[in-house]
């Protein structure tokens, strides 16, 4: 996933002004006393701010954050600095007597806010991956202030006639290609942000973003509270049968993390269903752990966040209808590769039947290995995956247990996702052990492009913490851009199980996909070569930002690269051929039930976002349930990947109106695959060409086109439904 920064979605409705979203070099700062004035409270406090780290540009490495000095107490006042000088920026903008020029206007503001820009990367990320009270209560009081900054310079009457003004005679302006799109993408935002609205709309737009800024902010603090408190905790450890002692020993640590000695905490992960269904085999524990799961955040307290969503969901509607739309998808669609939702929804709707059908046939399969246990009860939700794992094991003789010591993630990392990248663009990569983390789980490496010259840094952050966010992430400390001399500064975040202090950290081939698919989105963000930070790297359409990501994951299974890093971390030596031929077998094997999951967390988002602006506001149970039955896709034994009281994705991370994407770019990245095993497979000439064609572009350009360009014809759904077995293969 790549994750819109929290800041940014408070501060800007679609983007970040060009400085909040990446530059880096040194502000200004606060005008130091005369040296011959004397000792006050002010000048303490001058000198106070002064030691403040984002301040000033950090003089590491790349402009890398300055951890080891950074406090929580630096982030609010640097957010309210940064916003202050914006906006005297923005207005010196707006108020400049000379007639727009594309470098007073455009560029100037992609140029201001670097102060506002240094601290929300760092923020947005530790209150994402390492958050804490101090920072959670930063968040809530700076979400409306952000929204209503966001506001003033979107809707400055005089900053948009300058805008527009150059809109309307672009054609005159001999503008090279970027700095044209540039412009474009300038002028829709500023539309779409309802610079032409009347001033009495402003007033409503202004209010409703400062609502939706404050809801957005209290669902993900609520979530995370409750997915914390939501952890299963056992007592007694032979409730945990089916675990390896490896997984004991790390629920036992989870325990000891918390304080309850003597007792064993499964954590849950962002999903509905948890790794541990898998393989628990006293069924009443794996209800208990669903449950746990899929009400995390519906207990009627503090965390229930099921009244938040849906003043989200009406506010957005109200907003998108303040617009000119029928409802926030169509808002929200206008620039992405789809357009409409009923391309949206048209495109699902050819993978729903073919979907369920197979998930059906899948439910029959599992309910026939239940009754062949002799335990005659009626498949539920809770025990697919302990069933599904059963039958994988029949059907192909392959268990998770057997896989698992080939996938260390030290060597899964070095020797299969940094070796693709060396295969496919000749990249290396040098640990660093003397650049400051925000936590000591976080590693850092210097990345080399092919020719040698330094690329940036890439930091990782894998295991789970009841402090992280659930799911994966890929964003950036600092962006690419020629325009403010900066090269991109990167991190992933996983949740994978941390092992006790000692044991190796085994990963499921899942795990392995993960890291695959996180180090796609890095990619794209070295490979940016923009001027201008608005258009670089990953800052391209929600249903296309997935693509180069969901692409990475194809060689995690592609022979050169897997033979490589599949090693028993005991032994050393490689996976058995005739192992490596039960997971290639199996590759298909669950595929109705993960895109049924997939298609139902895609469509009630889609469903929540197509209500009009005069609806009632929705009971949530109630709309989840028949959302489910319009679709046909509430099928009992296949509950959604996320429901929506916990689907972080929609209400906090940016992807409202857009989880489709994940579909959407996989269709994209099956192309892509295609494409690249027509032409010879993995070698440094198609990566090359992939980095030329898609990586390297950014936002540059028309997205369809660019993907048309490198694929050759529009995209092509039947490699998609062939991969994930739903068609026949020739």
């Amino acid at each position: 996933m790549y994750r819109i920064r929290t800041l940014s979605m408070a501060v800007a409705a679609t983007f970040a002004l060009a400085a909040c979203s990446h530059s880096s070099p040194e502000n200004k700062s606060a005008p130091a006393p005369q040296a011959s004035a004397p000792a006050t409270a002010a000048s303490s406090a001058d000198a106070a701010k002064q030691a403040n780290p984002f301040f000033q540009a950090s003089t590491l490495p790349f402009h890398a954050p300055p951890f080891d000095r950074i406090k929580d107490s630096d982030f609010q006042p640097a957010i309210e600095k940064g916003m202050a000088e914006q906006m005297d920026e923005v207005n010196k903008i707006a108020n400049n007597p000379a007639d727009p020029t594309f470098d007073n206007t455009i560029v100037a503001m992609e140029k201001s806010g670097q102060l506002l820009n240094r601290v929300s990367m760092v923020f947005d990320a530790l209150t994402s991956a390492n958050t804490d009270d101090t920072l959670q209560k930063v968040q809530e009081e700076e979400a409306p202030k952000l929204a209503a900054h966001h506001d003033a310079i979107y809707l400055n009457a005089k900053l948009f006639n300058r805008v527009k003004t150059l809109y309307t005679k672009r054609d005159s302006l001999k503008l090279d290609p970027e700095q044209s799109k540039l412009l474009t993408v300038y002028y829709n935002d500023f539309v779409h942000a309802g610079a032409k609205l009347s001033d009495a709309d402003k007033s409503k737009m202004r209010d409703i973003n400062k609502q939706l800024s404050t809801l957005t902010t209290q669902f993900t603090n609520k979530l995370l509270a409750g997915t914390k408190a939501a952890a299963l905790v056992v007592d007694d450890k032979s409730k945990l049968a089916g675990l390896s002692d490896n997984e004991i020993q790390a629920a036992a640590q989870a325990a000891k993390d918390r304080g309850l000695d003597g007792k064993w905490v499964l954590p849950l992960q962002n999903t509905t269903q948890q790794p541990a269904l898998a393989e628990l085999s006293n069924r009443d524990v794996r209800h208990e752990l669903f449950e746990h799961s899929w009400t995390r955040t519906e207990q009627g307290g503090a965390n229930d966040t099921r009244d938040t969503i849906s003043q989200i969901a009406k506010l957005r509607a109200e907003k998108a209808a303040l617009l000119g739309y029928p409802n926030f998808a169509a808002y929200k669609l206008y620039n992405q590769m789809a357009k409409t939702p009923k391309t949206v929804e048209d495109f699902m709707d050819k993978l729903v039947p073919a979907a369920t059908a197979k998930a059906r046939d899948e439910a029959k399969e599992i309910q026939a290995e239940i009754n062949k246990s002799g335990k005659h009860f009626k498949l539920q939700p809770w025990d697919w995956e302990y069933y599904a794992e059963k039958v994988r094991k029949a059907k192909y003789d392959l268990n998770e247990d057997q896989i698992k010591p080939y996938f260390e993630l030290n060597n899964v990392l070095k020797n299969g996702v940094f070796y693709a990248a060396h295969e496919l663009y000749g990249l290396t990569f040098k640990e660093r052990k003397d650049i400051p983390v925000y936590n000591p789980d976080v590693r850092v490496f210097e990345v080399f492009d092919k020719d040698g010259s330094p690329l940036g840094l890439f930091y990782c952050d894998y295991f789970k913490r009841d402090n992280k966010a659930g799911g994966a992430w890929m964003s950036n400390f600092v962006g690419q851009s020629k325009l403010l001399g900066t090269k991109p500064v990167i991190y992933n975040v996983a949740n994978f199980t941390k092992p006790a202090p000692g044991q190796p950290a085994l990963l499921t081939f899942d795990d392995v996909t993960t890291m695959f698919h996180e180090f796609g989105h890095a990619l794209h963000g070295f490979f940016a070569s923009q001027t201008y930070p608005t258009l670089s790297g990953t800052n391209v359409a929600r249903d296309f930002v997935e693509f180069p990501s969901q692409f990475n994951e194809h060689w995690a299974l592609q022979p050169q690269v897997f033979k490589h890093y599949a090693v028993n971390y005991k032994t050393g030596k490689p996976m058995p051929q005739a192992l490596v031929d039960k997971i290639k077998k199996s590759a298909k094997f669950n595929q109705g039930y993960a895109l049924t999951e997939l298609l139902a967390a895609a469509e009630l988002d889609m469903q929540w976002h197509t209500i009009p602006a005069d609806a009632a506001k929705k009971d949530v149970d109630k709309f989840e349930a028949q959302a489910l039955k319009t679709t046909h896709l509430d099928l009992s034994y296949v509950p959604p990947r996320y429901r929506s009281s916990y689907f972080l994705h929609i209400w906090g991370n940016g992807y409202a109106a857009g989880y489709y994407a994940y579909l959407w770019t996989e269709m994209l990245d099956d192309d892509a695959y295609q494409w690249f095993n027509d032409h010879g497979g993995l070698t440094a000439k198609n990566g090359q060409r992939f980095r030329d064609m898609i990586l390297s572009r950014g936002n540059t350009e028309d997205l369809a086109k660019m993907f048309k360009s490198f694929y050759g014809k529009d995209p092509d759904i039947k490699p998609m439904l062939k991969n994930r077995g739903l068609v026949p293969s020739k």
